[in-house]
């Protein structure tokens, strides 16, 4: 699924209910997150139509290194040559990108919640159990603006894992979440706004605390990780993720 002007001058590609984004400037495009393997074929769609060509991508910027942002990463590195950007306490995860500790067994964990089980199946089906990961990347600083299409602000938001960013465009009042806040926990099923599931979150008191980190962006449009885009205020977001607290 293709999704125009989610934000301005910004496309979701949705697949298997996982996101990636394509970020248009001037002077090139930005894609936040890889997604899903199969999800490149989309996202070279949404060049086609917007009339942009492959080789305007400058970067490809994660807001973290599991699996499920990481699918086209190594395809895009390898075919043109930009750079994969993470911030540096993820950067082992993105070279090994199913080697992450997490709260709960994320094995035995939908087994409890059956509504995330045909959900898992679809980001199987989709590539999900054969992402590469990526070497030899550029590691970003949190705090500083990102000299790559759109100039994002990392804001460093760890809780599902250590090296998680958030990714915040000041003049798009956007701010892309990943999995900081989700809008749909493949884990478990539940929508709306929320932290994701200990069994895919290393420290889950710690990403309830990293809320408070995009509250403070006051940006107007969330692009989270999985989900649906939410418009309605970060602030907004944030205190209904609390309300649903920890799971």
């Amino acid at each position: 699924m293709i999704e125009y002007g989610v934000a301005p001058g910004i496309h979701l590609v949705s697949q298997a209910n996982v996101n990636c984004y394509v970020v248009e400037a001037e002077d090139g495009i930005t894609l936040i997150d890889a997604g899903l393997p199969r999800m490149w074929h989309e996202v070279m769609e949404v060049l086609k139509t917007r009339q942009r060509l492959p080789y305007e991508i400058k970067a490809l910027v994660l807001t973290h290194g599991h699996f499920d942002h990481l699918g086209f990463a190594l395809r895009a590195q390898q075919s043109l040559g930009i750079p994969v950007i993470v911030h540096h306490d993820d950067a082992r995860l993105a070279a090994n990108p199913y080697r992450y500790a997490t709260e709960r067994n994320r094995l035995l964990y939908p087994l409890g919640h059956p509504r995330s089980l045909p959900l898992l199946g679809r980001m199987a089906a989709s590539g999900a159990l054969a992402v590469k990961g990526v070497h030899g990347v550029q590691l970003m600083t949190a705090g500083s603006v990102l000299e790559v299409p759109g100039f994002p602000v990392p804001v460093h938001t760890p809780g599902h894992t250590d090296g998680h960013c958030i990714l915040h465009f000041p003049d798009r009042r956007a701010v892309f979440t990943g999995d900081a806040l989700v809008t749909l926990d493949p884990y478990t099923g539940q929508t709306g706004p929320q932290i994701v599931a200990g069994a895919a979150t290393k420290d889950t008191a710690q990403a309830i605390s990293s809320l408070d980190a995009i509250a403070l962006t006051e940006a107007d449009h969330l692009l989270p990780g999985h989900g649906a885009v939410w418009s309605d205020g970060a602030e907004a977001a944030v205190e209904a993720a609390r309300k649903v607290g920890r799971h």
